[in-house]
């Protein structure tokens, strides 16, 4: 991929343009960062709503019709469901079972079961189970 760099005079004047044919991951991570992590939404927590960032998220999961929000911090309640985030983050953010959206930067191991599921666990020593039907689009996003 060509990259070119040209100096401008002010922050005004600044931007950033990808030329692709199609967006992939690697697109999809230059754009978070060209952003500066950016996205951000709100969740609730003892009647107090906080905004908190996507790069904070470890996963998202959908209990009884209700949508919670993982962090370091402790779970959130969220008003979205869970396909509205999985459009809303993008990225590294994928869906891993039918109720659960993984953020991939946050997983650190990987095991795969017998029954053809995978155990990943996260940064924060969690381990969630990545359903067989999304084991293959897992692997390959993690280039495994």
């Amino acid at each position: 991929m060509q990259v070119l760099f040209e100096k401008v005079n002010s922050k005004e004047e600044e931007q950033a343009v990808i030329k692709a044919v199609e967006i992939t991951d690697e697109i999809s991570g230059a754009i978070e960062l060209l952003e500066g992590d950016s996205k951000s939404f709100a969740v609730s927590k003892d009647d107090k709503v906080y905004i908190i960032k996507a790069s904070a998220v470890y996963y998202i999961e959908s209990v009884d019709k209700k949508t919670f929000v993982y962090t370091k911090q402790g779970c959130y309640d969220c008003k979205y469901r869970l396909y509205e985030l999985e459009t809303l983050l993008g990225g590294y953010f994928m869906r891993c079972s039918k109720s659960m959206i993984i953020n991939l930067k946050k997983v650190r191991t990987v095991k795969s079961q017998i029954s053809g599921r995978i155990d990943a666990t996260l940064l924060n020593d969690e381990v969630v189970v990545i359903s067989r039907g999304y084991v293959k689009e897992v692997k390959r996003r993690l280039g495994i």
